[in-house]
């Protein structure tokens, strides 16, 4: 298999995601420290790595494995964009048995994502739902 999906990050990876990380717009700021932090306290990681073991993709979920599925950091690397890796990804995070029987999943993207992830079902269309936020600054 040219690509495979880990639900570990080695110590190289982990450094791997952070350049990553440094070079998109809404993860650009975040630091060492808190990624690792972020990293321990995510449910299920998905780390889409090829035959070499380098990160290509990553991508993690928050859960309560009944009611709700947080989606995050749904991410490729820029050189393997556009080849299905994130079709990849976000199938594996569709199938894995821990959330097979989850009744929602939820993800936030821009606009121009919004087709992407329409082919899995995901839609704008929340009826009376507002998604709100409330930012801290660090």
């Amino acid at each position: 298999m040219k690509y495979k999906i880990v639900h570990k990050l080695n110590k190289k990876q982990r450094k791997e995601l952070y350049r990553l990380y440094k070079k998109e717009w809404w993860t650009k700021e975040r630091k060492k420290k808190d990624i690792k932090k972020m990293l321990k306290n995510s449910d299920i990681l998905f780390v889409l790595i090829n035959k070499k073991e380098k990160l290509i993709g990553f991508a993690r979920v928050l859960s309560d494995f009944v009611y709700k599925v947080e989606i995050y950091d749904v991410i490729i690397t820029q050189k393997y964009r556009g080849k299905g890796l994130g079709d990849i990804l976000i199938k594996a995070i569709l199938e894995h048995k821990k959330l097979q029987n989850v009744q929602q999943f939820n993800l936030q993207c821009k606009r121009d994502m919004v087709s992407f992830y329409k082919k899995y079902n995901f839609t704008e269309q929340l009826g009376d739902l507002v998604y709100m936020r409330r930012a801290y600054k660090n």
